[in-house]
């Protein structure tokens, strides 16, 4: 799946959380580090499997109809709930005796870099496309943290445009916010590629969308015509 195989795409728009970087070991392995903090012992496993039940439940993490100005507590409330459900399925929450202070701290731990990692492929296929002229965007259902996660990492350099489910009243995979992505671009859906770890949000999501689609699985052999395991493989391969 050689890009010198394929039409070079004007836009190339990338989800963020598990395309561009990841959690550093897991959400529960986190969320037990900082919880051990105040004096909160779990078990990190059964910790992740909570938050991971919890939030593959959750209604989308959108606000429509919400002024700007109000998203900011909007996705903060969202986001203590998601946590504050995670401790108590996993049994601990009646060990907090001041959970909305914890949050706030484990809110904030996660605009850093520290609780997150950037995958090997990621800078140099990033790089190689700005060098050749592609230009590059975020759509993600992330909230308004991502800025401050991406120029953490060192990765704001790359992108002319974020695409944020929280901002504009939509998330993946519903067209809106890929349209919205593109328009960032005046950019045709036809002349885009959008690349992302999710099946439904990312692959269907995008192609629904009119969009050249791929479904990144670093951790699988990507036999799927339709999986890829690295962007490596997006890269032009040499003539030679």
């Amino acid at each position: 799946m050689a890009m010198k195989l394929m039409q070079q795409p004007k836009v190339i728009l990338l989800d963020a959380v598990g395309t561009l970087f990841g959690v550093r070991g897991s959400v529960g392995e986190v969320y037990r580090e900082l919880a051990a903090q105040v004096g909160v012992e779990v078990d990190p496993a059964v910790l992740n499997q909570a938050f991971s039940q919890i939030f593959q439940a959750a209604p989308k993490g959108v606000f429509p109809g919400v002024a700007p100005a109000a998203i900011d507590k909007q996705q903060f409330t969202w986001w203590q709930e998601i946590a504050a459900q995670s401790f108590q399925q996993a049994g601990v929450f009646h060990q907090f005796s001041d959970f909305p202070s914890f949050f706030a701290k484990l809110y904030a731990h996660f605009a850093t870099a520290t609780p997150w990692f950037i995958y090997p492929d990621v800078q140099p296929a990033l790089s190689h496309w700005c060098s050749i002229g592609i230009q590059l965007g975020i759509i993600s259902n992330f909230d308004q943290r991502l800025y401050l996660v991406l120029k953490a990492l060192g990765l704001a350099q790359f992108f002319s445009s974020v695409t944020l489910s929280t901002e504009v009243g939509f998330a993946k995979p519903e067209p809106q916010i890929f349209a919205t992505g593109l328009n960032k671009h005046r950019c045709t859906a036809a002349s885009a590629w959008h690349i992302g770890d999710s099946w439904v949000d990312d692959y269907q999501g995008a192609k629904a969308a009119g969009l050249t689609a791929f479904w990144l699985q670093r951790d699988a052999e990507a036999a799927q015509t339709e999986a890829i395991s690295t962007l490596t493989v997006l890269l032009p391969t040499s003539p030679y």
